[in-house]
């Protein structure tokens, strides 16, 4: 029995897999993301309401914003701002008296993906988040590559690639740097594009039903993002080469994405031929949280 738990913004789930993968247990809480001892306290229970209903696991996987520092061992990173420099491994370990492995959520997304989700069959993969933020997990040999900083996939905060003048100079990241790529392609990118171009106010799923349905503004701004996508995904091909791509988050669900990315990606390469996929997680939403049952 494994136990996964994705501590989120606006929500922490808790699941429970058996050995195949099946899913015996499942349960969603509002997370009080202002108040850390709070978080504590709904992890812990939600983890004894899930053993009240299945059994005892010997150890907890934690998918969170962030990640823990090698330098200080405590969090770093997160935009649940409440949980940077606190040692949430080793306080929810004491909580729960027994091991607990963290992870960042990209990672165990793309985690997720790569072991029995839509890159199952792939050797190598770059998994992809794209909502309220930009993240990415990388998977090899069905192995996390968190890398010597813990900062393996972090592609959100380096610049857009091949930045033309529509581009620059990029809006302010909270990492304080910008035009990061997290700026461009967030959700919340796409609505500073339509909302520059138009002087209307948008949410980006209300751009995509809008571009869906032939707004011509709705659409010149989704043809944007893609070109942006394009170029900041070509980028990370021309790095890792990846065998599979995996698309999470809310953005995802752009249908032609799936059709016009690697042709796109293709314009950028290093490469003669593009044979990388570009595919849609299969696991949805549920994948952080299958992710952290699997560390």
């Amino acid at each position: 029995m494994r136990i996964g738990i994705d501590l989120g913004g606006t929500k922490t789930e808790i699941i429970v897999l058996n050995q195949s993968g099946a899913t015996l247990f499942r349960h969603r809480a509002a997370t009080p993301a202002t108040d850390y001892g709070a978080i504590l306290d709904t992890i812990a229970g939600l983890v004894a309401l899930a053993e009240s209903a299945t059994a005892r696991a010997e150890s907890i996987g934690l998918a969170t914003p962030g990640a823990i520092s090698p330098k200080t061992g405590l969090m770093k990173n997160s935009n649940t701002i409440v949980l940077n420099d606190k040692a949430l491994d080793r306080d929810l370990a004491a909580r729960l008296r027994r091991p607990v492995r963290l992870e960042n959520d990209a990672n165990c997304f793309a985690l997720s993906e790569a072991i029995d989700g839509a890159a199952a069959d792939a050797a190598s993969v770059f998994g992809v988040i794209l909502g309220t933020g930009v993240g990415a997990g990388i998977v090899i040999g069905k192995r996390l590559l968190i890398g010597h900083n813990r900062i393996a996939g972090e592609w959100g905060h380096n610049p857009l690639p091949w930045a033309r003048d529509a581009d620059s100079p990029g809006d302010t990241c909270y990492c304080g740097k910008t035009g990061c790529i997290e700026t461009f392609l967030s959700g919340a990118g796409l609505a500073r594009e339509f909302r520059d171009r138009t002087g209307r106010q948008r949410t980006a799923q209300e751009i995509c039903r809008e571009g869906a349905s032939g707004d011509p503004e709705a659409r010149i701004c989704l043809e944007i993002y893609k070109d942006r996508l394009a170029r900041s995904l070509a980028s990370v091909i021309n790095l890792l080469d990846p065998e599979a791509i995996v698309l999470g988050g809310g953005l995802s669900n752009i249908e032609e994405l799936y059709c016009e990315l690697p042709q796109l990606i293709s314009n950028y390469t290093f490469s003669d031929g593009l044979d990388t996929v570009v595919l849609r997680a299969l696991h949805g939403d549920s994948s952080g949280v299958r992710g952290a049952a699997r560390l």
